[in-house]
């Protein structure tokens, strides 16, 4: 073998060997370099080991967890100088009402603390897949949404709702939660906040299990704008759904307010207001299944309707509610002809008799603050017929707002014909706003309290154009 020969092939043995090397060569002088900010910069205001402390003792939130606390994109741009501050008005809310300028590092310097993170600052109490983000469903935002609030979070922590920030800026900004935090770990933080800081405001709440993780669900999807929701009707349960099981169970529960043949009927009918549905009157096959799912699952409360109809997914189980759907939409397909429930049966009456509540004098003093526009009106009309949460307007009162929906039919008494403009002209704005955001008591109109108020404005003004 020639000298030149010789040199190539050590040349490439070497380039080899380099190549082998050089990756945990680089892992060990990133570690060390992370190890260097931290003990050079990074202690000086944080805390790597140790237990629950007084925030009043603390100059910047504890990092021995934070292996476990943070997602690594949202840690690299925040150590990259690429985020918000956390606290509007500083950590050290009893000194200072203003945030601090958190030190900036370079990108690989970022990568290095946040591997240093994940093999150093791990919390042991922290269950991996304790929370699976994969199976929020919107019914749980919403649900948390509203936990959030009965718990009083909305006191110390901002979130954003219809563009704008809500909520004190005491402690950290929630409005981008859902990029920020391993959801495994809030779950846990949830549990009990005083297991991580203690005396300075940290709050307890007395929340079960369920609100806990819709609560955790609500700020998985702050600031996540593409987040895929789970929609539990895809799941195997639906596939293996059994007609015979489902009129089982029919049998069982449903019909003890709803009749033995879907015809609101059950002993336990006489007495209730508003009277239980119809499904004899109900197409269920083109019912939304998201609704449907809701409303069975978990409860007239779900969908705005009235309480006397129990969540119970809790009940019959998952496969129990796959069952029952199953049989509603092979049992009950509705009226061919609307028509021939009759005029006032479905709504057709122009001034329907009500026992309406009248609006608080706050309310019915209210009138429209958007002026009546060709887009205010077509913004209405796409809440009516498309839009609108947690069902479309249209699917009781129909895509003529004559009262003849699909669900219309199973409705007593049945829904508003808001064709009829002798009754129209009767009812102020204010009135119609209260009960788009409250629902009717006593009726099947439920309450739409989710919808932003320009958007009610908007779905009045379309309304009101229906009537002759």
């Amino acid at each position: 073998m020639n000298l030149y020969n010789r040199m190539a092939i050590q040349g490439v043995a070497f380039a080899l060997v380099g190549v082998i090397l050089t990756p945990s060569l680089l892992f060990a002088s990133d570690q060390s370099r992370a190890k260097e900010l931290i003990q050079q910069t990074c202690v000086q205001c944080h805390r790597f080991e140790g237990s629950a402390e007084s925030r009043f003792k603390l100059h910047a939130p504890d990092l021995i967890w934070a292996g476990s606390k943070y997602q690594r994109p949202w840690l690299i741009r925040w150590l990259t100088g690429k985020e918000a501050p956390l606290y509007t008005k500083g950590y050290l809310w009893d000194l200072t009402t203003v945030p601090s300028k958190h030190p900036i590092v370079t990108e690989s310097e970022a990568n290095a603390l946040a591997d240093y993170f994940a093999e150093h600052n791990k919390d042991p109490r922290v269950t991996v897949g304790a929370f699976d983000v994969s199976k929020v469903t919107k019914f749980d935002v919403k649900f948390g949404a509203a936990a959030y609030r009965a718990h009083a979070c909305l006191g110390c922590h901002t979130i954003e709702e219809n563009g704008k920030l809500i909520g004190g800026p005491q402690s950290a900004a929630l409005q981008n939660a859902g990029q920020r935090y391993n959801m495994d770990w809030l779950y846990r933080f949830g549990q009990n906040p005083q297991d991580f800081i203690i005396h300075t405001g940290e709050f307890l709440a007395d929340a079960t299990d369920a609100q806990l993780r819709a609560v955790i669900g609500f700020l998985a999807v702050q600031g996540v704008n593409d987040f895929t929701y789970y929609e539990p009707w895809t799941s195997s349960e639906f596939t293996q759904a059994s007609v015979d099981r489902g009129k089982t169970l029919y049998k069982e529960y449903c019909a003890q307010c709803h009749g033995f043949t879907g015809k609101g009927d059950g002993p336990a009918a006489s007495s209730l207001e508003p009277k239980p549905a119809i499904h004899a009157n109900m197409p269920f096959d083109k019912l939304p299944m998201e609704y449907l799912y809701n409303v069975i699952n978990h409860g007239g409360v779900a969908v705005g309707k009235s309480p006397n109809m129990p969540y119970w997914g809790l009940t019959i189980g998952q496969q129990g509610v796959a069952d029952v759907i199953a049989y509603l939409k092979v049992t009950f397909k509705g009226i061919p002809d609307l028509a021939a429930a009759g005029g006032s049966a479905q709504g057709g009456a122009c001034v329907q008799p009500r026992k309406t509540a009248k609006a608080p004098e706050d309310f019915l003093s209210k009138t429209n603050p958007i002026p009546s526009s060709s887009g205010a009106i077509q913004g209405g009309k796409d809440l009516f017929l498309k839009t609108a949460q947690p069902v479309a307007c249209v699917m009781c009162h129909g895509d003529q707002g004559d009262g003849k929906g699909l669900m219309g039919a199973a409705l007593v008494p049945p829904p508003r014909n808001f064709t009829c403009g002798t009754m129209m002209r009767g009812i102020p704005d204010g009135q119609l706003f209260w009960i788009i955001k409250n629902g009717s008591q006593g009726t099947g109109m439920m309450s739409f309290a989710t919808l932003p108020d320009e958007q009610v404005w908007q779905l009045i003004h379309y309304i009101r154009s229906l009537a002759k």
